[in-house]
């Protein structure tokens, strides 16, 4: 089955890129990378998430919260549980965790290849870096706060599935990236998310309610770090009264990481 999904997703990677080619067949992948690591970003004052699609993983971090104290709630994870154990009782795979990675590494791929998105490598980069720091934050902390029992018994570190976000923060991060070009590539994104969440649960390592909050953690990560990120970016790269240009940029050189600082005089 997994075979399968391998092929049908590979297959549909290919359909969303063919509609590209008219695209990118003129351009050349040194232009390219050129254009994507040394331009200066000018689409960083249009990421603003819209408030309203924060509702959606809010709504689904509440579900798996209050499966804590809603009894009939809590039932339905056990009905699952159930229901999986008896149609794949000997189901076991370790392809999700390579699934949950899928989706950043099409961001990246795709601009290698010449279809390029809404950022620059630097930006990008610096997104997906805050959508993992606020997801590596609140996934740790609420997993040793809950102390959730996994269905295989092997820890207490259930609630909620850190895969399963990772997954999803993806899968935000490629739809926000390159959904203005194609709807294809959302879907692909998430459907590599739902089937790392999907496959969490049949491995008997997470519960319903635990990929359902972590799939909202992911999402909500990746939304909440292109809600802000603008707000940081101008604080570090903007024009002081006089009109000169102030610039800080991370650095990283011979195992020495830092910042530099850049004036127009």
């Amino acid at each position: 089955m997994k075979y399968i999904l391998i092929i049908s997703l590979f297959i549909a990677s290919i359909s969303a890129n063919a509609q590209q080619a008219s695209d990118t067949t003129h351009k050349k992948l040194g232009d390219t990378l050129k254009k994507d690591l040394l331009t200066a970003p000018d689409t960083v004052k249009r990421l603003h998430t819209k408030p309203w699609a924060l509702v959606p993983p809010f709504a689904a971090i509440t579900y798996g919260a209050l499966t804590f104290a809603v009894h009939p709630l809590r039932r339905i994870d056990y009905f699952i549980q159930t229901e999986t154990n008896k149609t794949g009782a000997s189901f076991h795979t370790t392809t999700e965790s390579y699934f949950q990675f899928a989706p950043i590494a099409m961001v990246y791929g795709l601009n290698l290849v010449g279809v390029s998105g809404k950022n620059t490598f630097v930006d990008r980069t610096a997104l997906l870096a805050l959508s993992a720091g606020i997801l590596g934050v609140t996934g740790y902390s609420t997993k040793h706060l809950t102390h959730r029992l996994r269905p295989n018994g092997e820890d207490h570190l259930s609630f909620p599935s850190g895969h399963t976000a990772t997954a999803f923060m993806g899968a935000e991060f490629l739809a926000q990236e390159f959904s203005n070009k194609s709807p294809v590539y959302t879907i692909i994104g998430y459907s590599f998310a739902v089937t790392t969440g999907v496959f969490r649960m049949y491995n008997r390592d997470h519960w319903f309610s635990d990929v359902v909050a972590g799939a909202g953690l992911g999402i909500i990560s990746t939304k909440l770090s292109y809600l802000v990120y603008p707000y940081i970016r101008n604080a570090l790269t903007h024009t002081d009264k006089k009109g000169k240009s102030v610039t800080i940029l991370p650095t990283y050189q011979d195992g020495m990481g830092g910042f530099t600082f850049a004036m127009q005089l």
